[in-house]
């Protein structure tokens, strides 16, 4: 076994195991957790199986099949940063509005302080 094979099956294993445990704890949302499952599998299958790795990379137009297992981590990568920035700018608008909301009720506040009525 290579030292690229056994690096990337011992990361991608790593990182699985990290993910299930993070699972079982609760740290990790199902959202987040079936990419990254996922993600590890397909590494991991890819690693594991040279004859896999080489027919994959050959039909992407790859000539050296490990480079397709870092193509797969920087796509991979990508997809999160996507999902991270959805997320990011629904909470933003979350924020704003949120933000507003606060605004309008404190002059709410002010002017039934002001006109003395409790209710």
């Amino acid at each position: 076994m290579d030292v690229t094979r056994l690096v990337s099956l011992l990361l991608s294993g790593s990182i699985l195991t990290l993910v299930i445990w993070l699972i079982r704890e609760g740290r990790l949302r199902e959202k987040y957790a079936l990419l990254w499952l996922f993600t590890c599998i397909v590494i991991i299958l890819l690693a594991a199986s040279r004859r896999i790795l080489e027919t994959a990379a050959i039909a992407v137009g790859i000539y050296y099949p490990p480079s397709l297992l870092f193509l797969l981590g920087l796509l991979f990568l990508l997809m999160v940063n996507i999902g991270y920035a959805v997320t990011l700018s629904r909470l933003s608008d979350n924020n704003h509005k949120l933000a507003q909301e606060v605004a309008l009720l404190k002059q709410e506040l002010k002017k039934m302080a002001k006109t003395g009525t409790g209710d």
